[in-house]
Protein backbone atom coordinates (compact mmCIF):
# COMPACT_ATOMS: atom_id res chain seq x y z
CA UNK A 1 0.00 0.00 0.00
CA UNK A 2 2.85 2.39 0.88
CA UNK A 3 4.43 1.69 -2.50
CA UNK A 4 1.11 2.33 -4.24
CA UNK A 5 0.63 5.63 -2.40
CA UNK A 6 4.20 6.66 -3.25
CA UNK A 7 3.68 5.77 -6.90
CA UNK A 8 0.44 7.79 -7.01
CA UNK A 9 2.24 10.76 -5.44
CA UNK A 10 5.01 10.60 -8.02
CA UNK A 11 2.47 10.37 -10.83
CA UNK A 12 0.55 13.32 -9.41
CA UNK A 13 3.72 15.34 -9.14
CA UNK A 14 4.65 14.41 -12.71
CA UNK A 15 1.21 15.40 -13.91
CA UNK A 16 1.56 18.72 -12.12
CA UNK A 17 4.93 19.34 -13.72
CA UNK A 18 3.59 18.43 -17.12
CA UNK A 19 0.96 21.14 -16.91
CA UNK A 20 3.47 23.95 -16.34
CA UNK A 21 4.45 24.53 -19.99
CA UNK A 22 0.80 24.33 -21.05
CA UNK A 23 -0.16 26.92 -18.43
CA UNK A 24 2.54 29.20 -19.76
CA UNK A 25 0.83 29.24 -23.14
CA UNK A 26 -2.80 28.80 -22.21
CA UNK A 27 -3.66 32.10 -23.89
CA UNK A 28 -1.77 31.38 -27.11
CA UNK A 29 1.69 31.66 -28.62
CA UNK A 30 3.48 34.85 -29.63
CA UNK A 31 6.13 34.81 -32.35
CA UNK A 32 8.85 37.38 -31.61
CA UNK A 33 11.19 38.30 -34.49
CA UNK A 34 14.20 40.35 -33.38
CA UNK A 35 16.87 41.77 -35.73
CA UNK A 36 20.18 40.84 -34.10
CA UNK A 37 22.06 39.84 -30.98
CA UNK A 38 24.98 42.09 -31.92
CA UNK A 39 23.38 44.89 -29.87
CA UNK A 40 22.84 44.36 -26.14
CA UNK A 41 19.69 46.41 -26.50
CA UNK A 42 17.93 43.79 -28.66
CA UNK A 43 18.94 40.99 -26.31
CA UNK A 44 17.33 42.94 -23.48
CA UNK A 45 14.18 43.49 -25.57
CA UNK A 46 13.86 39.80 -26.34
CA UNK A 47 14.43 38.72 -22.74
CA UNK A 48 11.96 41.28 -21.40
CA UNK A 49 9.24 40.18 -23.80
CA UNK A 50 9.69 36.46 -23.14
CA UNK A 51 9.59 37.06 -19.40
CA UNK A 52 6.51 39.28 -19.49
CA UNK A 53 4.58 37.29 -22.09
CA UNK A 54 5.12 34.04 -20.21
CA UNK A 55 4.14 35.70 -16.92
CA UNK A 56 0.91 36.78 -18.65
CA UNK A 57 0.16 33.21 -19.74
CA UNK A 58 1.54 33.16 -23.31
CA UNK A 59 4.00 30.83 -24.94
CA UNK A 60 6.76 32.49 -26.96
CA UNK A 61 8.87 31.73 -30.00
CA UNK A 62 11.81 34.16 -29.95
CA UNK A 63 14.10 34.32 -33.00
CA UNK A 64 17.08 36.54 -33.85
CA UNK A 65 18.01 37.00 -37.51
CA UNK A 66 21.53 38.46 -37.07
CA UNK A 67 20.77 41.34 -39.46
CA UNK A 68 20.16 38.92 -42.33
CA UNK A 69 16.93 39.83 -44.16
CA UNK A 70 16.31 36.41 -45.81
CA UNK A 71 16.90 34.81 -42.42
CA UNK A 72 14.29 37.02 -40.75
CA UNK A 73 11.80 36.34 -43.53
CA UNK A 74 12.34 32.60 -43.15
CA UNK A 75 11.91 32.84 -39.38
CA UNK A 76 8.64 34.76 -39.73
CA UNK A 77 7.30 32.34 -42.35
CA UNK A 78 8.19 29.45 -40.04
CA UNK A 79 6.30 31.07 -37.18
CA UNK A 80 3.27 31.49 -39.46
CA UNK A 81 3.48 27.83 -40.49
CA UNK A 82 3.68 26.75 -36.84
CA UNK A 83 0.50 28.72 -36.16
CA UNK A 84 1.49 31.45 -33.72
CA UNK A 85 -1.43 33.63 -32.66
CA UNK A 86 0.35 36.99 -32.95
CA UNK A 87 3.60 38.21 -34.51
CA UNK A 88 5.73 40.86 -32.81
CA UNK A 89 8.34 42.03 -35.32
CA UNK A 90 11.34 44.33 -34.99
CA UNK A 91 12.21 44.45 -38.67
CA UNK A 92 15.74 44.53 -40.06
CA UNK A 93 14.45 46.27 -43.18
CA UNK A 94 10.97 47.64 -42.71
CA UNK A 95 10.19 47.47 -46.44
CA UNK A 96 10.77 43.75 -47.05
CA UNK A 97 7.95 42.04 -45.15
CA UNK A 98 4.85 42.69 -47.27
CA UNK A 99 4.52 39.16 -48.68
CA UNK A 100 5.14 37.53 -45.31
CA UNK A 101 2.52 39.73 -43.69
CA UNK A 102 0.00 38.85 -46.41
CA UNK A 103 0.53 35.22 -45.45
CA UNK A 104 0.09 36.10 -41.79
CA UNK A 105 -3.17 37.93 -42.54
CA UNK A 106 -4.43 34.98 -44.58
CA UNK A 107 -3.83 32.80 -41.52
CA UNK A 108 -5.61 35.24 -39.20
CA UNK A 109 -2.41 36.23 -37.43
CA UNK A 110 -2.29 39.79 -36.10
CA UNK A 111 0.93 41.79 -36.36
CA UNK A 112 2.54 44.34 -34.04
CA UNK A 113 5.54 46.31 -35.29
CA UNK A 114 8.01 46.56 -32.44
CA UNK A 115 10.09 49.75 -32.21
CA UNK A 116 10.74 49.75 -35.98
CA UNK A 117 7.86 50.63 -38.27
CA UNK A 118 7.01 48.03 -40.92
CA UNK A 119 6.42 49.89 -44.16
CA UNK A 120 4.40 49.29 -47.34
CA UNK A 121 1.92 46.87 -45.79
CA UNK A 122 -1.69 47.22 -44.72
CA UNK A 123 -1.30 44.15 -42.53
CA UNK A 124 0.34 45.93 -39.60
CA UNK A 125 -2.20 46.24 -36.81
CA UNK A 126 -0.32 48.29 -34.21
CA UNK A 127 3.06 49.83 -33.49
CA UNK A 128 4.81 49.98 -30.10
CA UNK A 129 7.78 52.32 -29.93
CA UNK A 130 9.34 55.35 -28.29
CA UNK A 131 8.85 58.95 -29.36
CA UNK A 132 11.60 58.73 -31.96
CA UNK A 133 11.47 62.38 -33.03
CA UNK A 134 11.98 63.32 -29.38
CA UNK A 135 15.00 60.99 -29.21
CA UNK A 136 16.64 63.12 -31.92
CA UNK A 137 15.64 66.33 -30.16
CA UNK A 138 17.22 65.05 -26.93
CA UNK A 139 20.42 64.02 -28.71
CA UNK A 140 20.84 67.40 -30.39
CA UNK A 141 19.89 69.33 -27.24
CA UNK A 142 22.50 67.39 -25.28
CA UNK A 143 25.05 68.02 -28.04
CA UNK A 144 24.46 71.77 -27.89
CA UNK A 145 24.58 71.78 -24.08
CA UNK A 146 27.90 69.92 -24.20
CA UNK A 147 29.35 72.32 -26.77
CA UNK A 148 28.48 75.28 -24.56
CA UNK A 149 29.98 73.57 -21.54
CA UNK A 150 33.22 72.26 -23.06
CA UNK A 151 33.91 74.88 -25.75
CA UNK A 152 32.39 78.11 -24.42
CA UNK A 153 34.90 80.36 -26.21
CA UNK A 154 34.49 78.98 -29.72
CA UNK A 155 33.05 81.48 -32.20
CA UNK A 156 31.70 78.59 -34.26
CA UNK A 157 31.43 74.94 -33.31
CA UNK A 158 32.60 72.40 -35.88
CA UNK A 159 30.16 69.50 -35.84
CA UNK A 160 29.77 66.38 -37.97
CA UNK A 161 26.52 64.47 -38.42
CA UNK A 162 25.87 60.74 -38.42
CA UNK A 163 22.58 59.04 -39.19
CA UNK A 164 21.25 55.57 -38.54
CA UNK A 165 20.52 52.82 -41.02
CA UNK A 166 18.53 54.07 -44.04
CA UNK A 167 16.42 50.89 -44.03
CA UNK A 168 15.25 51.64 -40.48
CA UNK A 169 12.31 54.06 -40.47
CA UNK A 170 13.31 55.29 -37.01
CA UNK A 171 16.60 56.64 -38.33
CA UNK A 172 14.77 59.39 -40.20
CA UNK A 173 12.82 60.41 -37.10
CA UNK A 174 16.03 60.55 -35.07
CA UNK A 175 17.73 62.67 -37.72
CA UNK A 176 14.76 64.99 -38.27
CA UNK A 177 14.34 65.49 -34.55
CA UNK A 178 18.00 66.37 -34.17
CA UNK A 179 17.97 68.73 -37.13
CA UNK A 180 14.97 70.59 -35.72
CA UNK A 181 17.42 71.73 -33.04
CA UNK A 182 20.62 71.97 -35.07
CA UNK A 183 19.46 73.51 -38.35
CA UNK A 184 18.72 76.96 -36.86
CA UNK A 185 22.22 76.97 -35.34
CA UNK A 186 23.73 75.94 -38.66
CA UNK A 187 21.76 78.68 -40.40
CA UNK A 188 22.93 81.40 -37.99
CA UNK A 189 26.58 80.26 -38.14
CA UNK A 190 26.80 78.94 -34.56
CA UNK A 191 27.49 75.46 -35.93
CA UNK A 192 29.61 74.66 -38.97
CA UNK A 193 29.47 71.27 -40.67
CA UNK A 194 32.94 71.47 -42.17
CA UNK A 195 32.47 68.47 -44.44
CA UNK A 196 29.20 69.81 -45.79
CA UNK A 197 27.78 66.30 -45.40
CA UNK A 198 24.13 66.52 -44.40
CA UNK A 199 20.92 64.58 -45.05
CA UNK A 200 20.18 60.92 -44.40
CA UNK A 201 21.11 59.96 -47.95
CA UNK A 202 24.65 61.13 -47.16
CA UNK A 203 25.17 60.54 -43.44
CA UNK A 204 23.22 57.30 -42.97
CA UNK A 205 25.08 54.26 -41.61
CA UNK A 206 23.82 50.98 -43.04
CA UNK A 207 22.87 48.37 -40.42
CA UNK A 208 23.97 50.72 -37.64
CA UNK A 209 27.51 49.39 -38.15
CA UNK A 210 30.08 50.87 -35.76
CA UNK A 211 33.00 49.88 -38.01
CA UNK A 212 31.42 51.80 -40.90
CA UNK A 213 30.97 54.84 -38.65
CA UNK A 214 34.59 54.62 -37.50
CA UNK A 215 35.85 54.46 -41.09
CA UNK A 216 33.72 57.45 -42.08
CA UNK A 217 34.97 59.43 -39.08
CA UNK A 218 38.56 58.59 -40.08
CA UNK A 219 37.87 59.99 -43.54
CA UNK A 220 36.20 63.13 -42.19
CA UNK A 221 39.13 63.86 -39.89
CA UNK A 222 41.77 63.40 -42.59
CA UNK A 223 39.84 65.40 -45.18
CA UNK A 224 38.52 68.32 -43.11
CA UNK A 225 40.28 68.56 -39.75
CA UNK A 226 44.00 68.73 -40.39
CA UNK A 227 44.12 72.46 -39.53
CA UNK A 228 41.03 72.82 -37.34
CA UNK A 229 39.39 70.84 -34.55
CA UNK A 230 36.07 69.06 -34.49
CA UNK A 231 33.99 70.05 -31.46
CA UNK A 232 31.04 67.70 -31.67
CA UNK A 233 29.57 64.66 -33.42
CA UNK A 234 25.88 63.85 -33.62
CA UNK A 235 25.72 60.08 -33.22
CA UNK A 236 22.29 58.43 -33.12
CA UNK A 237 23.33 55.15 -31.45
CA UNK A 238 25.88 53.97 -28.89
CA UNK A 239 27.30 51.32 -31.22
CA UNK A 240 28.21 54.07 -33.71
CA UNK A 241 29.49 56.30 -30.92
CA UNK A 242 32.06 53.72 -29.84
CA UNK A 243 33.47 53.59 -33.38
CA UNK A 244 33.46 57.39 -33.71
CA UNK A 245 35.27 57.75 -30.38
CA UNK A 246 37.88 55.21 -31.43
CA UNK A 247 38.57 57.29 -34.52
CA UNK A 248 38.81 60.51 -32.49
CA UNK A 249 41.11 58.98 -29.88
CA UNK A 250 43.24 57.55 -32.68
CA UNK A 251 44.30 61.04 -33.74
CA UNK A 252 44.80 62.36 -30.22
CA UNK A 253 41.47 63.76 -29.11
CA UNK A 254 40.95 63.38 -25.38
CA UNK A 255 44.66 63.59 -24.59
CA UNK A 256 46.95 66.50 -23.80
CA UNK A 257 45.33 69.82 -24.64
CA UNK A 258 43.07 68.34 -27.33
CA UNK A 259 39.66 68.11 -25.72
CA UNK A 260 37.34 65.24 -26.58
CA UNK A 261 34.51 66.40 -28.85
CA UNK A 262 30.93 66.11 -27.61
CA UNK A 263 29.59 62.76 -28.86
CA UNK A 264 25.98 61.69 -28.35
CA UNK A 265 24.39 58.24 -28.45
CA UNK A 266 21.32 56.11 -27.79
CA UNK A 267 20.29 52.95 -25.92
CA UNK A 268 22.41 53.40 -22.78
CA UNK A 269 24.50 50.30 -23.52
CA UNK A 270 26.96 49.37 -20.78
CA UNK A 271 30.18 50.18 -22.74
CA UNK A 272 28.81 53.63 -23.55
CA UNK A 273 27.71 54.31 -19.97
CA UNK A 274 31.26 53.43 -18.90
CA UNK A 275 32.56 55.72 -21.65
CA UNK A 276 30.43 58.56 -20.28
CA UNK A 277 31.88 58.02 -16.82
CA UNK A 278 35.38 58.04 -18.33
CA UNK A 279 34.72 61.47 -19.87
CA UNK A 280 34.63 60.22 -23.47
CA UNK A 281 31.07 59.85 -24.77
CA UNK A 282 29.06 62.81 -23.53
CA UNK A 283 25.51 61.44 -23.40
CA UNK A 284 23.09 58.74 -24.48
CA UNK A 285 19.33 58.29 -24.63
CA UNK A 286 17.78 55.66 -22.37
CA UNK A 287 14.80 53.70 -23.67
CA UNK A 288 13.45 51.32 -21.03
CA UNK A 289 12.86 48.11 -22.96
CA UNK A 290 10.96 46.67 -19.99
CA UNK A 291 8.30 49.32 -20.51
CA UNK A 292 8.19 48.70 -24.25
CA UNK A 293 7.70 44.99 -23.57
CA UNK A 294 4.93 45.82 -21.09
CA UNK A 295 3.10 47.92 -23.68
CA UNK A 296 3.51 45.20 -26.30
CA UNK A 297 2.16 42.50 -23.98
CA UNK A 298 -0.82 44.75 -23.28
CA UNK A 299 -1.46 45.18 -27.00
CA UNK A 300 -1.32 41.44 -27.64
CA UNK A 301 -3.53 40.69 -24.65
CA UNK A 302 -6.15 43.17 -25.86
CA UNK A 303 -6.07 41.83 -29.42
CA UNK A 304 -6.51 38.21 -28.38
CA UNK A 305 -9.18 39.03 -25.80
CA UNK A 306 -11.20 40.92 -28.38
CA UNK A 307 -10.73 44.42 -26.97
CA UNK A 308 -8.96 47.54 -28.24
CA UNK A 309 -5.26 48.00 -27.38
CA UNK A 310 -4.26 51.21 -25.63
CA UNK A 311 -2.72 53.72 -28.05
CA UNK A 312 -1.70 57.37 -27.76
CA UNK A 313 -0.84 58.31 -31.35
CA UNK A 314 -2.99 58.02 -34.47
CA UNK A 315 -1.24 60.42 -36.82
CA UNK A 316 2.56 60.13 -36.80
CA UNK A 317 3.40 56.77 -38.33
CA UNK A 318 2.21 56.49 -41.93
CA UNK A 319 3.80 53.36 -43.37
CA UNK A 320 2.97 54.20 -46.98
CA UNK A 321 -0.28 52.23 -46.96
CA UNK A 322 -1.93 53.25 -43.69
CA UNK A 323 -1.37 55.27 -40.56
CA UNK A 324 -0.50 52.61 -37.99
CA UNK A 325 -2.09 53.19 -34.57
CA UNK A 326 0.79 53.51 -32.11
CA UNK A 327 1.81 53.76 -28.50
CA UNK A 328 4.79 56.06 -27.95
CA UNK A 329 6.91 55.82 -24.82
CA UNK A 330 9.07 58.62 -23.44
CA UNK A 331 12.87 58.45 -23.94
CA UNK A 332 15.20 59.92 -21.30
CA UNK A 333 18.46 61.78 -21.94
CA UNK A 334 21.31 60.44 -19.78
CA UNK A 335 24.73 61.94 -19.04
CA UNK A 336 27.26 62.05 -16.22
CA UNK A 337 24.90 64.12 -14.07
CA UNK A 338 21.96 61.70 -13.90
CA UNK A 339 23.09 58.24 -15.02
CA UNK A 340 22.93 56.71 -11.55
CA UNK A 341 19.48 58.02 -10.78
CA UNK A 342 18.06 56.90 -14.15
CA UNK A 343 19.87 53.64 -14.85
CA UNK A 344 20.62 52.28 -11.37
CA UNK A 345 17.67 53.85 -9.59
CA UNK A 346 15.23 52.27 -12.04
CA UNK A 347 16.79 48.84 -11.56
CA UNK A 348 17.70 48.60 -15.24
CA UNK A 349 21.34 48.02 -14.34
CA UNK A 350 23.14 47.16 -11.12
CA UNK A 351 26.15 49.14 -10.00
CA UNK A 352 28.32 46.06 -10.49
CA UNK A 353 27.48 46.06 -14.21
CA UNK A 354 28.73 49.62 -14.63
CA UNK A 355 31.73 49.80 -12.31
Amino acid sequence: MKKLVSLMAVLALGAGLATVPAAAQEKGTVGIAMPTKSSARWISDGNSMVEQFEAAGYGTDLQYAEDDIPNQLAQIENMITKGVDVLVIAAIDGTTLSNALENAAASGIRVIAYDRLIRDSGNVDYYATFDNFKVGVQQASSLVAGLKERFPDADTWNVELFGGSPDDNNAYFFYDGAMSVLQPLIDDGSINVASGQMGMDTVGTLRWDGAVAQARMDNLLSAHYTDQNVHGVLSPYDGLSIGILSSLKGVGYGSGDLKMPIVTGQDAEVPSVKSILAGEQYSTVFKDTRELARVTVGMVDALLQGSEPEINDTSTYDNGVKVVPSYLLEPVSVDASNWEEILIGSGYYTMDQIQ
